[in-house]
C-alpha cells in the first residue's frame, strides 16, 4: 500500500520511483529529495525502508501475486489499519518444510517477504475464529497465548522455526573473502574458524545497512545470517560493493537451509542427549559453531521431558535473549550446524582497519551525534484498559517533542511497555537539532503520546538487567519473609 523508490537490485545506476497510486502531488517534494540523495550518495539522509523498491522479493513480481493483492489492496487505502494485520492474498509464496507439522499443531502465521512465519500457537481450548477476526489497538487476544510461550523460553525450552531467515555464503580461493568482508562490514571478522562475529553493515555516512551474524566456517568460507526482509537488499549491497573481477563466490543458500532455535535454560539438557560432543561451556563456548548430526524428530521426541514446545515468532521477540542453539540444515535429516550464541562485539574503530563508514564514526565520536536509540518504560500504563504504543508514538522530554517511537511491545518479565525510539535535542530557539548526549537523555523527564494521552515513561541507554535482578531479589525477599512467618 505504498509507493517503490530506490535503485534497482539488478541493474545498477537505475532508479525507480513509481507506484504513487494518485498521490504523487503531495508525495513528489519528499520523494524526489530522497531520491536525488539517493542517486548521489549511494543512500538518502532518513531511513525509508517502508517504501525501498527492495522490500520486494521476485516471487512477489508475479502476474498472479500482484492481480490478487492489487485486488485486496485498493480497498484498504482509506480503511482503518489496526496492528499486526495481515494481508490475506498473496500467502505461502515461501515455506519452511515444517509448515505443515506447525499447522497442525495451532500455529497461526504471518508473512515476512512472502515467507510464513509462526506467530503464536492456539491451544485446543481457545476459540479460534474469534482470535482470527480480533482486531483492536488496546489488549490483544493473543496476550495470553504469547505469556505462555515466552514463560517457557525463559524456565524450560523450545523450538523455534527460523527458517525464513536470510542465508549467504561467501567463499574465496584466496584470502579474498576476509578482506572484502573486513572493509564491507564494521567488526572484525578475523577470527579463528568456527567463531561467530555480530556485526553491521554500514554505509558512508555510518548508518547501518544491515544487522548480521557471521560465521567463519573455514579460512576462507564465512556463513552469513540476516533478517528476513533483507535479502534482495543485502544482495544487492554486496554485489555492488565486490570488487567486479574477483575470484569471490557469494551464493544466497536461504532455500538450502531449514533453521531451528533451540532456546531456554533447558537447551543444553536437550542438545546433550542428541550430540555425541559435550555441550560444556568449556567444549562449546559462546558465539561458536560447530558441525553435528541432529533430527528434528529427536528433538521434539527427546525436548518433551523437559517441557519442550513449540514457540510462536513473536515470543522470539518478546523476552531478553541471552543464547540460544540454532541448527541450519539442508533438509531435516542431514548435517546441521549448531550455533550457540551471545553478545560480543570487537569493533575496527580502535585498530586503524579500514571499513566503509569508518571515517564517519570517527567523526560522530568526536563530535557527537544528533540523535540516539533510547528504551522507554511506561510507568502509569494500565496494559488492561489503555491503548497500547505500538510505533510512531510522539517522545516528549521536559513537555517539549524530541522524537518518536520506532518499535513497541510489552515486557512479560517487567509487567510493562517498553517502546524504542530516536531522542533529538531541538533547540527551542531555532529548532535546530543539536548534539544528543548520554547526561541529556538521563537528565530529562519523559512522556509518551498514545491516542493524545501522555504516559510517563523512563529512558534507559542500556538494557535494564539491573531492574530483573532488582526485581527477582524483591521477590526472594518477599518469599523468604513469608516463609520465616
Amino acid at each position: 500500500m505504498r509507493c517503490i523508490m530506490g535503485e534497482s537490485p539488478s541493474v545498477q545506476g537505475y532508479f525507480v520511483l513509481a507506484g504513487m497510486n494518485s498521490a504523487g502531488l503531495s508525495f513528489g517534494g519528499g520523494a524526489g529529495r530522497y531520491l536525488a540523495e539517493w542517486m548521489v550518495h549511494g543512500y538518502p539522509s532518513e531511513n525509508i525502508w517502508e517504501l525501498d523498491l527492495k522490500r520486494f522479493g521476485a516471487l512477489q513480481s508475479s502476474r498472479t501475486f500482484l492481480r490478487h493483492r492489487v485486488m485486496e489492496v485498493m480497498p484498504l487505502l482509506y480503511d482503518l489499519k489496526v496492528p499486526r494485520w495481515d494481508f490475506q492474498t498473496g500467502r505461502q509464496l515461501r515455506t519452511s518444510p515444517l509448515y505443515d507439522r506447525l499447522d497442525a499443531q495451532g500455529a497461526r502465521w504471518m508473512e515476512k517477504h512472502g515467507f510464513e512465519r509462526p506467530k503464536y500457537f492456539v491451544p485446543p481450548d481457545k476459540d479460534l475464529l474469534a482470535l482470527e477476526q480480533s482486531k483492536t489497538f488496546y489488549k490483544p487476544d493473543w496476550f495470553d497465548i504469547v505469556e505462555s510461550e515466552v514463560k517457557c523460553c525463559k524456565e524450560a525450552v523450545c523450538v523455534i522455526d527460523m527458517s525464513s531467515f536470510t542465508k549467504f555464503e561467501i567463499t574465496s580461493a584466496g584470502d579474498q573473502a576476509l578482506e572484502v568482508l573486513q572493509y564491507l562490514f564494521s567488526n572484525d571478522l578475523d577470527v579463528p574458524v568456527g567463531h561467530i562475529v555480530h556485526t553491521g553493515m554500514l554505509n558512508q555516512a555510518g548508518g547501518y545497512e544491515n544487522d548480521c551474524s557471521i560465521a567463519r566456517l573455514g579460512k576462507r568460507s564465512f556463513f552469513m545470517i540476516s533478517p528476513t526482509d533483507q535479502q534482495v537488499h543485502c544482495w544487492a549491497w554486496l554485489k555492488k560493493h565486490m570488487p567486479e573481477d574477483s575470484n569471490l563466490l557469494l551464493e544466497d543458500v536461504t532455500w538450502k537451509y531449514t533453521a531451528l532455535n533451540l532456546i531456554g535454560p533447558r537447551a543444553v539438557d536437550v542438545l546433550s542427549e542428541l550430540s555425541y560432543a559435550p555441550m560444556t561451556p568449556d567444549h562449546f563456548p559462546s558465539l561458536f559453531c560447530k558441525y553435528a548430526l541432529h533430527v528434528y524428530n529427536e528433538v521434539m521426541s527427546v525436548g518433551q521431558k523437559y517441557g519442550i514446545r513449540n514457540a510462536g515468532y513473536y515470543a522470539l521477540r518478546s523476552l531478553r535473549i541471552e543464547k540460544f542453539f540454532a541448527f541450519w540444515g539442508q533438509d531435516l535429516n542431514t548435517l546441521t550446524t549448531p550455533l550457540e550464541c551471545g553478545r560480543e562485539s570487537r569493533v575496527k574503530l580502535e585498530k586503524g582497519m579500514d571499513f566503509i563508514g569508518r571515517d564517519a564514526l570517527l567523526q560522530q565520536k568526536q563530535n557527537g551525534v544528533y540523535k540516539r536509540l533510547t528504551m522507554f518504560i511506561l510507568d502509569d500504563h494500565d496494559t488492561d484498559l489503555d491503548l497500547w504504543p505500538w510505533w510512531g508514538e510522539p517522545i516528549y522530554r521536559n513537555g517539549q517533542y524530541a522524537g518518536k517511537t520506532t518499535s513497541s511491545a510489552y515486557s512479560y518479565t517487567l509487567e510493562r511497555h517498553v517502546c524504542l525510539g530516536f531522542v533529538h535535542n531541538f533547540s527551542e530557539d531555532t529548532g535546530e537539532e543539536q548534539v544528543v548526549t548520554a547526561d541529556f537523555i538521563n537528565r530529562g523527564e519523559y512522556e509518551i503520546d498514545i491516542a493524545g494521552h501522555r504516559f510517563q515513561a523512563k529512558a534507559k541507554l542500556y538494557p535494564v538487567t539491573s531492574l530483573f535482578t532488582h526485581k527477582r531479589r524483591k521477590d526472594d525477599v518477599e518469599l523468604s519473609d513469608l516463609h520465616g512467618k
